[in-house]
């Protein structure tokens, strides 16, 4: 099978190993980005275009599907998915649609599809002010989500408790969306749709990621994992656990409410990673995303319920039904966390010696290096990297990762 990978611009080396994983599990794996660097991937399989504009991110893909003839089109990145789609749509390959990414992606047009369809989701009005947001938070009541549009892993994503915090909060936002790499890195030339900051009610509850499946109508949830973090008022996905705690009574319950939220947004057949959370004793959507989770998530899926969501992502790149099955979690326990450090230049960063070869650990990504600059809250999210292991049970799993994470030295200017 030949696939061909976007990035509307490449975001550095990050999704170069799942890049690995796709050409590992068979494709041969073209890559096309918009601006990026000249030897990310093989010369034979890679184009960069030069510009991050949509038009011309189509028209190289349709030049080099009249000479490759690829069989699906893909990507990881949460900021390509609207041009993936439009590119998909121009080659005549399967693909979600335009008006499906643009739900699926701008956290505004998607809650007003939810509204619309009756699946379970914070209230949530968009601010233009201030004035506008502190209105909602008391319509609301405290504590409230101040969360941006066409936002990404939690950036400028904050909990307000009164109104002083909104106050310092909504300035922090409103001033950070503009330089925002989930911002940024949208290719030039579709539409992406209001481009601002929400304020949503809170829910009180326990938080879900999932990997899933929606194939003609039908979803089926593939992998659970439980969010883990003792939480303040920003967030860091740093700490989770599969499989699922979950009852049975409430997966069903889950599984209804990403049934009505794939619906509102438009969608046929796609991979889905949605994020759930409680609210009194209830799941509520967060969001529905159409590309695989990011950090560790195929792996913890893999090996906590037999589900791989990068392979199912090659087959519904190429129009092939997936062999999957409803939620159905093995007896491996997998926690996985990410590595924070305090904001600043990296001087360096030291592993435990042997942690790579280890039988326990699942997985292993280091992002940074020396001379990187990390932005933490209200500045941004910047991380180290992560890594997951595996245990015969949850506090097995949770004493590795605490053990390996002690050893990892790191010093920061």
């Amino acid at each position: 099978m030949k696939l061909l990978a976007v990035e509307a611009n490449q975001f550095g080396n990050y999704y170069r190993p799942r890049y690995r994983q796709v050409a590992d599990l068979g494709a041969d794996l073209y890559v096309l980005n918009g601006t990026g660097t000249a030897d990310f991937w093989p010369a034979d399989r890679y184009r960069l275009a030069g510009v991050g504009h949509v038009d011309e991110l189509i028209r190289q893909a349709k030049d080099w599907h009249a000479e490759v003839g690829f069989d699906g089109v893909l990507t990881f990145a949460e900021s390509s998915v609207i041009a993936t789609a439009a590119v998909a749509a121009a080659l005549g390959l399967p693909g979600v649609g335009v008006e499906a990414a643009l739900a699926s992606r701008n956290k505004l047009i998607m809650r007003r599809a939810y509204e619309r369809g009756g699946a379970p989701s914070p209230r949530f009005r968009l601010v233009e002010d201030l004035d506008a947001a502190l209105g909602a938070a008391e319509e609301f009541g405290y504590p409230v989500i101040l969360k941006p549009t066409l936002g990404a892993a939690s950036l400028f994503v904050f909990r307000a408790d009164d109104a002083e915090q909104l106050r310092e909060r909504y300035a922090q936002a409103r001033s950070g969306i503009e330089q925002m790499d989930a911002y940024t890195m949208e290719a030039e030339g579709v539409d992406l749709g209001p481009h601002g900051l929400l304020v949503e009610s809170f829910l009180d509850g326990h938080e879900h990621l999932i990997e899933a499946l929606v194939w003609d109508g039908e979803v089926y949830l593939g992998s659970i994992v439980d969010r883990i973090t003792a939480e303040g008022d920003t967030f860091d996905d740093d700490m989770h656990h599969a499989p699922t705690v979950l009852t049975a009574e409430q997966i069903a319950a889950v599984h209804a409410v990403v049934t009505a939220g794939v619906r509102a947004q438009g969608l046929v057949r796609s991979v889905v990673h949605a994020e759930v959370r409680f609210h009194r004793g209830a799941p509520y959507l967060l969001e529905i995303a159409v590309r695989p989770g990011g950090g560790g998530l195929d792996h913890m899926a893999r090996r906590s319920a037999g589900y791989d969501p990068i392979r199912t992502l090659m087959d519904v790149a190429r129009g092939v039904r997936p062999d999957v099955r409803h939620y159905r979690p093995t007896d491996v326990h997998t926690v996985a966390l990410c590595l924070i450090s305090e904001g600043g230049t990296i001087e360096s960063i030291e592993l435990p010696e042997g942690m790579a070869e280890d039988a326990r650990l699942l997985h292993l990504k280091i992002t940074a290096k020396a001379g990187d600059v990390i932005l933490r809250p209200p500045h941004g999210n910047d991380i180290l990297g992560g890594f997951g292991v595996t245990g015969s049970s949850f506090e097995d799993a949770l004493r590795t990762a605490a053990e390996l994470a002690e050893q990892v030295r790191v010093k920061v200017r």
